[in-house]
């Protein structure tokens, strides 16, 4: 059984957000910066990977991702600046 990764996205900090899920991060962030990640990224530029979080099984990855995209958006920024109060893109973070 393979793991996963929930992330949030942001085009700036407090912008807009997106969150998601993937089993391969690089190749999920590579085809956001490229565009083609989702219709809703491209459309307001959003591709900063602000907050990143593994999970073991990929169906907990799946359940942490569904419960946070049904959070308020304050308590998406609280998740956020808990671990990245700077907004940093984490995207460096992960080539090194």
């Amino acid at each position: 059984m393979k793991g996963g990764w929930v992330y949030i996205l942001a085009n700036r900090k407090h912008g807009a957000l997106y969150t998601g899920v993937t089993s391969d991060i690089a190749a999920r962030m590579v085809q956001h910066r490229e565009g083609k990640g989702s219709a809703f990224c491209a459309k307001y530029g959003i591709s900063r990977l602000v907050h990143i979080e593994w999970h073991d099984d990929i169906e907990g990855a799946i359940a942490r991702e569904k419960a946070v995209k049904k959070w308020r958006r304050a308590w998406k920024i609280e998740l956020i600046e808990g671990a990245n109060p700077d907004w940093r893109d984490r995207w460096f973070d992960i080539l090194k």
